[in-house]
């Protein structure tokens, strides 16, 4: 990975922008505190951001070196929220794969990417990264083969499961209550 200068400033500005938008609403989301209108504009951003994150990725992933490790990060949880788009999911999954190859990119940002696209696609998830919070409890998304996940984890740098989960446990029920919390899939925290 690389601290100097992203090659495009014009672009990161862009992404981290749209993410640090979309992560609010998201957060709000999960209070349960929007109604229709809200819960419409927040999957309007959703599909204009994974727009324009179309537009950038043409054939290589905004990496760090071409935006930098904030707005790398923020390209990573557009594409990560664009549910509505499978093939442009999996398309990023591919392109951010190849980015973590060349060191461009964080493999455990790929893991949770390819883990979302599996759950998107019907498909048991493999590094346990994709939650669904309901109203009493949060849980795993379908795993493939659980008892070696912290095997997997720990080869894209994730910690494990047990201790992933307390963590979410702890940011979303704090107090063991998830009173008037929406049933939503959350990824794990990275």
């Amino acid at each position: 990975m690389t601290t100097e200068k992203p090659q495009r400033p014009d672009i990161a500005r862009e992404l981290i922008a749209r993410a640090t938008e979309s992560a609010a609403h998201r957060a709000t989301r999960v209070r349960n505190q929007l109604d229709g209108v809200q819960l419409g504009r927040g999957r309007h951003t959703d599909y204009a951001n994974a727009k324009f994150l179309h537009r950038v990725l043409g054939e290589e992933w905004p990496g760090h070196r071409l935006v930098g490790p904030a707005a790398a990060r923020a390209a990573w949880s557009i594409a990560l929220h664009s549910d509505h788009d499978l093939v442009f999911q999996r398309a990023a999954t591919i392109l951010l794969g190849g980015a973590v190859e060349v060191g461009d990119a964080l493999v455990h940002h790929w893991a949770h990417l390819h883990d979302r696209t599996l759950i998107n696609t019907g498909q048991d998830q493999e590094y346990g990264t994709q939650l669904l919070l309901s109203s009493d409890r949060i849980e795993l998304c379908p795993l493939r083969a659980p008892g070696s996940v912290d095997k997997r984890r720990a080869t894209v740098g994730l910690p494990p499961i047990a201790v992933a989960l307390e963590t979410v446990r702890s940011r979303y029920m704090p107090n063991g209550s998830t009173d008037e919390v929406p049933s939503v899939v959350l990824a794990e925290a990275a």
